[in-house]
C-alpha cells in the first residue's frame, strides 16, 4: 500500500529550521500500515530534510557549517545567471539533499531518542514550502 500526503511550511529564511518529526509520525500513524518506510521529500531546490537533534546548538552548529562550506556572500555564478542572492541556497541544498526516508514498525518511526526530522530553509528569503510524505508498507 501506498499513501501520499502534502504539508505547507512557512519559513523566515536561511537556517530557519522546522522539526516536522510529529507531522510524518502521526501520518505513519494515520495510515494504518504497520510496517514499511516513510520518504519526506521537500519540493523545490533551496531547502532540505535531514535528522538532527532539534535543539539551539545543534542548529546554529550546522548553520555555522553551512556558512563555512558555503558561504552566503561568496561569489556564485548562479548570482550572474539570475541577477539573484541565493547562490549559496542551493549549494546547501545539494549538498544535504531533498529527502530522507524513516522505516518504521508498528506504526511508528524508528528514530534514536535524540533524533528528528527536520526542514531546513536555505533560501534567503521566507518561503511556503511544501513537503511531500509518501508511505509505503504493509
Amino acid at each position: 500500500m501506498v499513501a501520499t500526503h502534502r504539508r505547507s511550511v512557512m519559513t523566515r529564511g536561511q537556517g530557519d529550521a522546522h522539526d516536522v518529526t510529529d507531522v510524518v509520525s502521526h501520518i505513519v500513524a494515520d495510515s494504518h500500515i504497520a510496517s514499511g518506510t516513510a520518504t519526506v521529500f521537500i519540493v523545490g531546490s533551496t531547502a532540505a530534510v535531514t535528522t538532527i537533534e532539534f535543539e539551539p546548538g545543534a542548529i546554529a552548529d550546522l548553520n555555522r557549517l553551512f556558512e563555512q562550506i558555503a558561504p552566503r556572500d561568496a561569489d556564485y555564478r548562479h548570482h550572474l545567471r539570475w541577477g539573484d542572492d541565493n547562490g549559496s541556497s542551493h549549494v546547501r541544498a545539494a549538498l544535504l539533499g531533498p529527502s530522507l526516508t524513516v522505516p518504521f514498525a508498528d506504526g511508528k518511526l524508528l528514530l534514536g531518542t535524540w533524533q528528528q526530522i527536520i526542514l531546513l530553509e536555505l533560501d534567503t528569503r521566507p518561503r511556503k514550502r511544501e513537503i511531500v510524505i509518501q508511505v509505503v508498507g504493509e
